[in-house]
């Protein structure tokens, strides 16, 4: 069989990556050709990206693919977190840094949206979960805000979109990324009107909406003098990394939930249709668009944030590696002190292990004392966190989740994935860590015709990667701390 090579550009929060991928033979197998830092750049108390730094990043990435590795992929494709977004003006130029979704200006920004459009009422619509950084409420706080830079605005194009125009010039909202909008009719290809008309929003801003797995046209002229490459398509992946990593689920049937693990803990199933009620809004699920019409029921979970941050704060004294860390926790004392990842004053304190503690203090629990005992706090708590969104789901849905597949890079955890397992009463499959450039490179795949369904790649996935099985420890303990952690949540 003829090898077949694909490029994914895979940005999160904290790190990017060009992913080459190569199909043979019915095998995936992958190289990394490009690792770079992303942070968020703060501007006069704002945050940022640098959307300029990044397409550099990313064309050199194709340069060293075809340059050092001696390979010319045949399509690249793009992926990033959620919900944020650039401004182009008339001239088609991006209109200065886009904000990052967690800058303070939408703080207050959800509460007065409720004021024109009531939290249920919303909900409703969109069956989105609601967030204060959803993009319907960062482009209320630009029209608030009287931003200059929306003077001047003529389109709007999500991050990886926009990643994607930058290199073929072309502009289309692809349907996986737009749905963490809040704008988005549940399930449907369609934007509503009547929240754009609530905010006074122009709907023209917005581009067409495509599906996962459309191409949108060749690299640019420039771009391919530049990097060295032959005239290939950029393919409007699942554009949103979650979507991306669930398509690369190496499961069959839908007796399972799903935990993309990273920068956030994203947890859900995969299901046929939105799942909407007064209900699940209470528990604030959202419905985001999948691949070949399936929708991710699921809940943002603060995830590895936490300790991404607290070993940031840390760096200034220890620069403790991930094993280092994970071995302190083994040192300290179980079930301590415990904390709702999802508590606000968690989302950008600027200081964690200040910000943990304090919570602590707050709900009347003693403060840990080392950095074993934050590290120990944070993973025990995601993983409690872990069960009682599978409580929710269970729930509100009609699906038998008899385990949990954790993915991305939280899957190298072996730790936390324990915990997971121990929390949930589950056994818990871990892997592939690879899985949302996985994702990105399948669907380049099957818009050029290498694969043909969703069903063929988790096929190829489960045949080219391995999974580690976590069964479930220590049960009854972890049964008694669940009832204390369910006093701490904030819903």
């Amino acid at each position: 069989m003829t090898k077949r090579n694909f490029l994914a550009f895979d940005l999160g929060a904290s790190s990017g990556r060009a992913i080459l991928g190569s199909i043979s033979d019915g095998k995936l197998t992958l190289k990394e050709i490009h690792r770079f830092d992303n942070q968020m750049v703060e501007i006069n108390g704002s945050f940022y990206w640098n959307i300029f730094s990044l397409f550099g990043e990313l064309k050199t990435g194709l340069k060293k693919c075809i340059h050092d590795f001696g390979v010319q992929p045949e399509s690249v494709g793009v992926d990033t977190w959620g919900v944020d977004i650039a401004l182009l003006d008339r001239n088609g130029m991006i209109v200065g840094l886009p904000y990052a979704y967690r800058d303070p200006r939408t703080d207050t920004a959800m509460e007065e949206v409720f004021k024109i459009v009531p939290r249920k009422e919303l909900y409703l619509m969109t069956g989105i979960q609601l967030m204060q950084f959803n993009t319907l409420f960062q482009l209320y706080a630009y029209k608030r805000d009287r931003s200059p830079q929306l003077e001047i605005a003529k389109d709007i194009l999500f991050m990886p979109d926009a990643l994607g125009y930058l290199f073929s010039g072309v502009k289309k909202n692809e349907f996986s990324i737009a749905s963490t909008s809040q704008f988005l009719k549940p399930g449907k290809l369609e934007y509503e009107q009547q929240l754009f008309d609530a905010i006074g929003f122009d709907i023209n801003m917005m581009q067409e909406l495509v599906l996962p797995g459309t191409v949108l046209g060749d690299i640019k002229s420039e771009i391919l003098k530049e990097t060295g490459s032959a005239p290939i398509p950029v393919v409007a992946v699942a554009a949103h990394d979650t979507a991306s990593a669930i398509a690369s689920v190496p499961a069959t049937g839908r007796n399972w939930a799903y935990i993309s693990s990273g920068t956030w803990s994203l947890m859900g199933i995969e299901s046929d249709h939105p799942l909407i009620s007064e209900e699940i809004q209470k528990l604030n699920f959202t419905n985001e668009g999948g691949v070949e019409g399936t929708t991710r029921f699921l809940k943002n979970i603060m995830g590895l944030w936490l300790l991404q941050e607290c070993r940031r704060i840390w760096s200034a004294d220890h620069n403790y590696s991930w094993p280092e860390m994970v071995e302190m926790s083994l040192n300290a004392t179980p079930f301590k002190c415990l904390i709702d990842p999802d508590s606000r004053e968690f989302l950008n304190p600027g200081d964690m292990p200040a910000a943990i503690k304090a919570f602590c203090l707050k709900t009347g629990q003693p403060a840990p004392e080392t950095h074993g005992e934050v590290i120990r706090t944070i993973f025990e708590s995601l993983a409690l966190k872990y069960r009682a969104t599978l409580d929710s789901i269970r729930a509100v849905s009609e699906t038998t989740i008899e385990k949990i597949h954790i993915i991305g890079g939280g899957a190298n955890n072996e730790l936390l994935c324990q915990y997971a397992s121990n929390a949930t009463n589950l056994p818990v499959y871990a892997g592939p860590t690879e899985a949302t450039a996985i994702g990105n490179i399948m669907m380049q795949a099957k818009a050029l015709g290498a694969v043909s369904s969703l069903e063929e790649i988790r096929q190829i996935i489960f045949g080219s990667f391995d999974t580690k099985i976590f069964m479930p420890e220590d049960a009854e303990n972890w049964n008694t701390n669940y009832q204390k952690f369910k006093d701490l949540i904030q819903d």
